[in-house]
């Protein structure tokens, strides 16, 4: 039977979560929810080695108590829960308050991965993980979450994102995103009128050389959902056929496509 993560006894495990919880920790609170109790010890002792505040949970009703009690900067998920999965815990933190979310998947569920990313996740690890892999996730989704003072507000097509403040608004109205969906809002506004392929988004914004693609795909659907006017004929963010996609603030309605 496989184990859910790589061993830590192999390779230089404390010190590569040490060198990330240098940028990364700084005492952020990580809630650490799963039903295994090894993977649960193995993980918040990687999180906490890395300068994290660690809580843990066994269960959905058990997490949901947890982050009232001391709402979290962050949710590591695993999806397989008993009685209340990690899809419906997600959409009642979701509710209760914007959280990062990474979330814990089976290697090879990609329905279930992109359920996840669908409620709302900011990303996923899937099993057999890598715990140091796993702290670099940690530290790369927090990273993204800090205020950027030195950032100027972006302004086009009725969209406004404050990055220092970790805000947008359409027409004035907020916008309830995550933080993926705020960051890739935020790199199309900055950098209109060019097309860039799912590759580079997943480079530019989430900060990743690999990963699965159709996270770019699910969030670009998700963001759309909550920009556009018509999300089945997109006008801000444009498929470019073969290439990937566009923000164009003065677009005419296409097709979603991917």
């Amino acid at each position: 039977m496989q184990q859910p993560y790589e061993s830590p006894g192999a390779g230089p495990g404390p010190q590569v979560t040490r060198e990330a919880g240098r940028d990364g920790g700084d005492g952020a609170r990580v809630l650490v929810v799963d039903d295994d109790p090894t993977v649960a010890e193995v993980v918040s002792g990687y999180l906490d080695r890395a300068g994290y505040v660690v809580d843990r949970a066994g269960d959905g009703p058990a997490a949901l108590a947890r982050a009232a009690a001391h709402w979290p900067d962050l949710v590591v998920l695993d999806l397989m829960l008993p009685g209340m999965d990690g899809l419906e815990v997600c959409r009642r933190m979701r509710g209760r308050g914007q959280v990062p979310v990474i979330m814990l998947t089976a290697r090879g569920d990609e329905d279930d991965r992109i359920l996840g990313l669908e409620v709302g996740a900011d990303d996923y690890v899937t099993k057999p993980f890598s715990p140091r892999e796993l702290v670099l996730r940690v530290e790369s989704v927090l990273r993204r979450t800090r205020p950027a003072a030195t950032t100027r507000p972006l302004h086009a097509a009725g969209l406004s994102v404050d990055p220092a403040a970790r805000r947008a608004t359409r027409n004035g109205t907020g916008l309830a995103l995550t933080v993926r969906e705020f960051d890739l809002l935020a790199f199309f506004l900055r950098n209109p009128g060019r097309a860039y392929g799912r590759e580079e988004l997943m480079r530019e914004v989430w900060g990743w050389d690999f990963g699965d693609l159709s996270t770019v795909t699910v969030h670009v659907r998700r963001l759309r959902g909550k920009v556009e006017d018509d999300p089945a004929r997109p006008r801000l963010i444009q498929t470019v056929w073969g290439v990937g996609y566009r923000f164009d603030p003065a677009g005419t309605p296409g097709h979603e496509e991917g």
